[in-house]
This record gives C-alpha cells, structure tokens and sequence, in this order.
C-alpha cells in the first residue's frame, strides 16, 4: 500500500515537473501543451508563406515577361499597383473572417500571394548576388532573435513595452520613405533607410514573438502569424535595400 503510494507521489511529482519544464515563463497560468500547441500551428503557417513566397518570387525572376509586362505598358503599371495595394485590401475582410474556416484561409493565402509577387518583382530587379546575402542574413537574424526571445521570455523578460516605441519608429520611417519619393536624398539616404528599417522590424520580431508567447488568443493564429511574416519580409527587403545600394 504504501510502496503504491510512494510510487503515485512520485509519478504526480515527475509530471508536475514535466509540466514545468514546458512552461514558456515564469507564473504560466494556461497549459504550457496549449500554448506550445498554438505556437507550432503559427510557425507551421509561417513556413507555408514563406514557401509560397520563395516559389512566386523565384517564378517572377526567373520568367522575364512577367517583370517586363510591369514595366513595359501602362497597363502593366496599373496592375502593379493594384497588386501592391491588394494585400491591405485583403487585410480588412480576413480581420473579420480570421476565426471563420476556411475562408480565413483563402483571403490568407490570397494576402501572401499577391504580397510575394511584388517581392518577386522587387528581386527581379536586383542582383543574385545582393538577394542570395540578403536571404542568408534575414534567416540567421530571424533565428536568433526568436530563439533569444525564447530564452528571455523563459527568464521572465517581458518586450511588451517596445509596442509604442515600434510604432512611432514606423510612422517616421513610412513618412521618410514619402520624402524620399519627392526628394530624392542620394545613396547615403537609402543606406540610412534600409538600416535603420532593419533595425526597427528586428525590434518587431522580438515584440510580436513575443506577444506569440504571451499574449495572442488560440484563436489568433491567423493575426499571429500574418504580424511574423510581415517582419521578416520586410526585414528581408530592408536588408536588400541596404546591400544594393552598397553593391552599387
């Protein structure tokens, strides 16, 4: 009797520690199981998109009438316009659908689409060289701010107050980036630009991991995921900003 005892202590005692050693941070409330439930699908997203995005982008490059049908015609331009403007148009219906299945999906898949064609245009015009650097450099940088994310938030730091900080920094780069297109400021200001762009969407991995480990609802994958993939594309596109206007 008591040998059973002793054994069901010590199985209860080996399970809370298990538990416990999935906890994400200190004081975890909900289910470490739900939580690292929740963070897989998210990053399982992401790696679609992100497949996706590698497959049209490398379709666009590699097949020049496209890039030149963009360039060459005024019908062209305007459909590059609307391609560009698509995904903010998408994002309103798929706030409202982000929970309905599947039709959360379709405008997801429509937003990551239409959004990895104007990368693909953007490469179209950039050398091999500049992409294959930039590709490399935006993995080791998303990997290791996410695992360090990880390892803080495990320690009981918290990047929560970064969100204000993160926006207005934003909302300087958006009108920056509008002044450069009346005033053109030269190849020091777009290396200035693209700088301190991926220095400010580093800053937002860190915040919205963050958020992915604290603070989305289960059901906000969609939003959880669709806040990542913007970070990294556009920190892949901050550091191609940076290495062409070194390249040249």
């Amino acid at each position: 009797m008591w040998q059973q005892q002793g054994e069901h202590a010590y199985t209860k005692h080996d399970v809370e520690s298990g538990s416990h050693s999935q906890q994400l941070y200190p004081v975890m409330l909900e289910s470490p199981e739900l939580r690292w439930s929740f963070i897989r699908k998210v990053y399982s997203i992401i790696a679609i998109q992100l497949i996706a995005t590698i497959i049209v982008g490398a379709i666009v490059v590699s097949y020049h009438p496209i890039a030149h049908f963009f360039t060459s015609s005024s019908g062209g331009f305007a459909c590059y316009i609307i391609l560009i403007i698509t995904p903010l148009i998408v994002l309103c219906p798929l706030y409202y659908y982000h929970q309905s299945h599947p039709v959360n999906y379709v405008l997801l898949g429509i937003f990551t689409i239409s959004l990895a064609f104007s990368v693909g245009l953007t490469c179209a015009f950039t050398s091999g060289k500049v992409i294959l650097e930039s590709v490399i450099l935006t993995a080791a940088v998303v990997v290791s701010l996410t695992l360090y994310t990880f390892w803080a938030a495990k320690r009981g730091h918290d990047f929560n107050f970064l969100g204000p900080f993160l926006f207005g920094a934003l909302f300087v780069l958006i009108i920056f980036s509008i002044i450069q297109i009346f005033f053109p400021l030269g190849k020091i200001g777009v290396m200035i630009y693209g700088c301190v762009a991926s220095i400010i969407f580093c800053g937002y991995i860190v915040y919205d991991t963050d958020n992915l480990i604290k603070r989305y609802t289960y059901d906000q994958y969609i939003w959880a995921a669709v806040a990542l993939y913007l970070d990294i594309i556009n920190l892949f596109l901050s550091l191609m900003t940076v290495f062409r206007a070194v390249d040249n």
